[in-house]
């Protein structure tokens, strides 16, 4: 990115900073020195020739320390908030500009409507309150609004008269529900297309009537229908006299935030000036007890890649939207958020109200800046979609997509994958991440207690990359934890001053001792350490890079070399779309399901056979145990369904062969969400047993094994 586009994103903050704390709001200037701050350390690795670039970068950090009480006293004594009738006029005051905006597209009906609701709000409101000057505002408000809907009503009457002696008056086009859009065809021309990214063209690939059917049956997750965004939604109308209330009600809380919950408030209820962006900024994202790290750290990567191309990757997917197609805060409480969701972009849509604790701190993620909102609401759609804040986690490719749209690859750095390039993946980084053209997330796996607490980490927990360097031959990654606090304590941490060599202090602008003032969860890892400490990494490539080929599929999409591929829908026919996309032009057709014997063995977690995975040595053991019996030599496919909540995985482990022995032992792969599945092209003659497990110890439920194959098998419960 350019320094001194940098540069001056560092002078606004300073003196924003400076304006806020000279005026008392010493929240808003923590938050704008911070901001201040990292503009430079951006600017500075971008080359900026900046003079005494870091003697500023500690003026405004230390600033902040000083500021830290302040700040708390300031949050003990409470922000005078608005009274009803201050938001009544706030309310009316939307609903004027929502009105003039459909005034200027020639909506006259819409716009009138939307000026006499205005109108109606100011005056009730105006004989509420005794307040004489608020009581000027809303009269002058309603007085601007009641003259625009006259005028508009007699050019109206004009037009009409004009339209009875040329032709019969045509009847008014009535609202319908439309479940796909209204713009949504089944036509020889269906309307519906394909788009790529949030920075792709509504002109895209047109989907055929069999793909329709299958986004058709997709549309209701959770018991909620999701409709894919259509043109159609940016006329969603988000103005209303009273607050608006989700009719899906409040969201499932989590058993962390029920220990604490307080009640649901509103932004109004919060803080005096409630905005939805002040910056759009990584380093202001802050997780809490909603275990979503891997969706805010996909969110925290999301808003670096935004602010250092300047490309509207989220803020693009939050509506109502300014003329300059700028989210901003509603007043009335309703919100617009475009998720890429089982295929399609769909339209999600939300109250303002948030979960809060009994000192009113927010339950849910949020921003440093309290005022800002952002972070929270969109939070909140994608928890909706998941069924509520009651959310089991996932991993940065299933939420990077939601977000953007753009495809998923995985990397496995764990010890046996035999594949990883420790050179080449690094040099593919970063290659790649300079370019803009890829999003990348990284995760722990297993670890102690005490190894986590010995490392600075968070085991299984999502990390934000925010930059990749390299020098002399030195190999380091920015890491961001969602938390915002706990960082590394290994080697060129900011306690591990021995390493940071004077010129490395300088090319990574990072200074040890300025940073152990503040714990903001950012930190510099070397690539070893995160290839040691850390299992996998994900990538979100943007689809501008990539040729892309869509196929309806009945069957488990087998392994495709040389191709990054994405399983986008699957429903329990096991009908779905697959889309596929490679750097070069291949063909790309349907495969037959190969099997023709098929059994289903149902299950139970449940006391001592949930057991876990084999980590628990204790309790592993415990676990259902099926055995099949193969009379033949042929292929085997075997999927494991359990409660969505829990991540579920299996082995095959070979008991005996009449043949040469292929294997002693094959696991599903990665634990996943509620489902898994491993196929085994050459299976020889003999016993193996099976034994599904969930992740964690004492999860219980109910499971589901299909063993699929060309030849007959045997199946039996041993345990």
């Amino acid at each position: 990115m350019d320094p001194s586009a940098l540069e001056q994103d560092a002078v606004k903050f300073a003196q924003m900073a400076v304006r806020n704390d000279q005026n008392g709001r010493f929240t808003e200037a923590v938050f704008y020195y911070k901001e201040a701050a990292q503009a430079l350390i951006c600017a500075s690795m971008a080359g900026s020739k900046l003079d005494a670039i870091q003697e500023k970068i500690n003026e405004y950090l230390d600033r902040v320390q000083a500021l830290y009480t302040a700040v708390q006293s300031q949050n003990c004594k409470g922000v005078p908030l608005k009274t009803k009738q201050q938001m009544d006029l706030e309310r009316a005051h939307f609903l004027v500009t929502q009105a003039f905006e459909e005034d200027e597209k020639d909506n006259s009906d819409e716009a009138v409507e939307l000026y006499t609701e205005a109108v109606e709000l100011c005056l009730k409101t105006a004989n509420e309150t005794y307040d004489q000057t608020l009581q000027a505002k809303l009269k002058q408000l309603a007085r601007q609004a009641l003259d625009r809907a006259e005028a508009l009503k007699d050019s109206m009457s004009k037009m009409s008269q004009e339209r009875k002696h040329t032709a019969a008056k045509a009847s008014q086009p009535i609202r319908a529900f439309h479940p796909l859009g209204s713009d949504f065809s089944l036509n020889d021309k269906p309307q519906l297309s394909r788009t790529q990214g949030s920075d792709s063209s509504s002109q895209g690939q047109l989907y055929s009537a069999e793909e329709i059917e299958v986004l058709r049956k997709t549309s209701k997750i959770n018991g909620i229908e999701y409709v894919p965004f259509m043109s159609v939604d940016l006329k969603e109308r988000f103005a209303f006299p009273m607050p608006f209330s989700d009719r899906a009600g409040k969201l499932v809380l989590s058993p962390k935030q029920e220990t604490l919950f307080s009640r649901w408030v509103r932004p109004d209820d919060l803080c005096s000036n409630p905005t939805m962006i002040y910056t759009v900024s990584s380093f202001s994202i802050k997780q809490t007890v909603v275990s979503d790290c891997s969706f805010v750290a996909s969110l925290a990567i999301g808003a670096a890649y935004e602010r250092r191309y300047n490309k509207k990757l989220i803020t693009s997917i939050i509506y109502p939207q300014n003329r300059k197609g700028q989210p901003e805060y509603n007043p009335c409480g309703k919100y617009m958020v475009k998720l890429h969701i089982n295929g399609v972009a769909r339209k999600v849509i939300i109250d303002d109200y948030l979960p809060v604790d009994h000192n009113g701190e927010l339950l849910c993620s949020y921003s440093n800046n309290k005022n800002e909102l952002w972070i929270s609401l969109i939070e909140k759609a994608y928890m909706k979609v998941m069924g509520g804040y009651d959310f089991p986690g996932s991993n940065s490719n299933i939420d990077l997509h939601a977000l953007t749209g753009w495809i998923p690859e995985r990397i496995a750095m764990h010890s046996d994958n035999q594949k990883f390039d420790y050179e080449g993946t690094f040099k593919m980084l970063y290659q790649r991440f300079h370019k803009g053209d890829v999003l990348i997330t990284t995760a722990t796996g297993i670890m102690s207690e005490e190894e986590g607490e010995r490392w600075g980490l968070v085991p299984t927990h999502a990390y934000a990359v925010l930059d990749i360097r390299e020098y002399k031959g030195l190999k380091f990654l920015q890491l961001k934890n969602p938390w915002s606090h706990l960082r590394w304590k290994g080697r060129y941490s900011d306690k591990d001053e021995k390493s940071w060599t004077p010129a490395l202090q300088k090319y990574l602008n990072f200074d040890p001792k300025t940073a152990q003032k503040i714990d903001n969860g950012i930190f510099w890892i070397n690539w070893e350490d995160l290839c040691r400490h850390y299992d996998v990494i994900y990538l979100s490539w943007n689809p501008g890079l990539f040729k892309e080929s869509t196929c309806i599929h009945r069957m488990i999409l087998p392994t495709i070399e040389n191709l990054l591929h994405w399983l986008f829908i699957r429903l329990e026919a096991k009908r779905f779309i697959t889309q596929v996309y490679s750097m070069s032009k291949f063909t790309f057709s349907k495969i037959p399901f190969p099997y023709t014997h098929n059994k289903r063995v149902n299950g139970q977690w449940k006391g001592q056979s949930a057991g876990g995975c084999g980590n628990y040595r204790d309790t592993y053991k415990m676990n259902p145990i099926y055995q099949i019996t193969a009379e033949k030599t042929g292929p085997l496919l075997i999927e494991l369904r359990g409660p969505r909540q829990y991540s579920v995985g299996f082995e095959i482990v070979t008991v005996s062969t009449t043949g040469d022995n292929e294997f002693h032992k094959k696991t599903s792969g990665d634990y996943r969400c509620g489902f898994c599945y491993s196929e085994v092209e050459r299976v020889p003659a003999g016993v193996y047993n099976i034994i599904p497990t969930t992740f964690l110890p004492h999860q219980e439920g109910p499971f589901f094994l299909d063993f699929h194959s060309t030849i007959p098998l045997k199946v039996t419960q041993l345990q």
